[in-house]
């Protein structure tokens, strides 16, 4: 992928954001006329605010990139119907994150706190009601997820048919998390279950559900095209995943939006600290499994992992894993030339080498 290229992508994705972030905020100023929320209640209106800090505060939206990138593999004209799932997408990741906030007791989230720490500070010595509204806060938000999909300006069909890509989505994504939490309970994961993992808790609804999304709104048959689209997405995904977890732990706060080594501490078996067990002494290994699931560990004792992570080769390897399943995405995105147009094909063959080399 050539400088030009990823610039060009970049700005794409650029250009993407700032027109979905000016809708995503509009669509949250028509809640308080469009959502019949209980009028003596100052609860609801609270969790609203919460909702909406957390979903304007950051992302990359990327999901919506893909989206809106999976309509122009077949026409360059506008769609009806994008802007509603990208709507659904975001608000499904919302959902995503505030439940992930709460199962890893994270305390911050895209550089500031997380929902469940918002209540917490609001009910101090009441972690139960804290908890309580952070978890509806995040089913509330996957609700307004396939709701907004009800109002697309799309023919009944293939509104219905979105609608099944999202529920299902939703649901794998859920599979996936409970999956996750299995991860953690064995020593040394293996690799495949982490690719299971990744697949389930963040392919499915990050990667293909956008593609699906987009190419439904556009009128595309997704019979003969859903198994490229799973070849894609899968290699993309496990890259994007192995770059998340590579700059949980090498990565800068101000980069990442919070504190490097947080898998660490909340006990995550991810690919980065499972590449760490396999490769570590047994002393080092004892370091590393004593900070896993410690939410005091110390900036001192990240360090030290990272240092030893280092000395080890951890992160040259991680960026050469990541490398590989980017470049077998984009060498099946390359085949794509034959159905689709080739400007968004592109776009999807560079998008991948473009996300790791950011995290470098």
């Amino acid at each position: 992928m050539d400088k030009s290229t990823a610039a060009a992508a970049q700005q794409r994705v650029a250009g993407y954001r700032r027109r979905f972030d000016s809708r995503f905020e509009a669509y949250f100023d028509s809640l308080a006329q469009s959502l019949d929320t209980p009028p003596l209640s100052r609860f609801t209106p609270r969790c609203l605010e919460l909702l909406r800090d957390l979903s304007l505060r950051g992302g990359k939206r990327l999901r919506v990139a893909l989206l809106y990138e999976a309509a122009r593999l077949v026409t360059d004209e506008q769609v009806p119907g994008l802007e509603e799932a990208a709507l659904s997408i975001e608000l499904l990741q919302t959902h995503g994150l505030v439940h992930d906030d709460i199962i890893d007791d994270s305390p911050v989230r895209r550089g500031g706190p997380s929902t469940y720490y918002a209540y917490r500070r609001e009910f101090p010595g009441d972690e139960g009601t804290a908890l309580g509204l952070a978890v509806l806060a995040g089913d509330l938000a996957s609700f307004l997820s396939m709701h907004v999909l009800l109002g697309a300006d799309a023919p009944a069909e293939r509104k219905q048919a979105m609608l099944e890509v999202q529920l299902r989505a939703g649901a794998e994504t859920v599979a996936g998390q409970i999956a996750d939490l299995e991860r953690d309970f064995q020593p040394l994961p293996s690799e495949d279950l982490l690719h299971t993992v990744c697949e389930y808790k963040t392919t499915r609804y990050s990667i293909l559900a956008p593609l699906r999304l987009g190419l439904l709104a556009a009128g595309e048959d997704l019979a003969g095209h859903d198994e490229r689209l799973r070849r894609y997405a899968t290699p993309a995904g496990i890259s994007g995943q192995m770059r998340d977890d590579y700059l949980d732990l090498f990565g800068d706060e101000d980069v990442i939006g919070k504190s490097p080594g947080s898998d660490i501490r909340s006990g995550r078996r991810s690919y980065a600290v499972r590449a760490v067990l396999a490769a570590a002494t047994p002393a080092e290994r004892g370091l590393l499994e004593s900070a896993l699931g410690d939410p005091g560990c110390t900036a001192g004792t990240i360090d030290r992992i990272r240092r030893i992570a280092r000395e080890h080769g951890v992160d040259d390897a991680l960026r050469a894993a990541m490398l590989r399943h980017a470049e077998e995405a984009a060498g099946e995105a390359s085949g794509w030339r034959a159905h689709w147009r080739e400007e968004a094909v592109a776009f999807f063959e560079g998008l991948p080498l473009w996300a790791v080399r950011r995290a470098h």
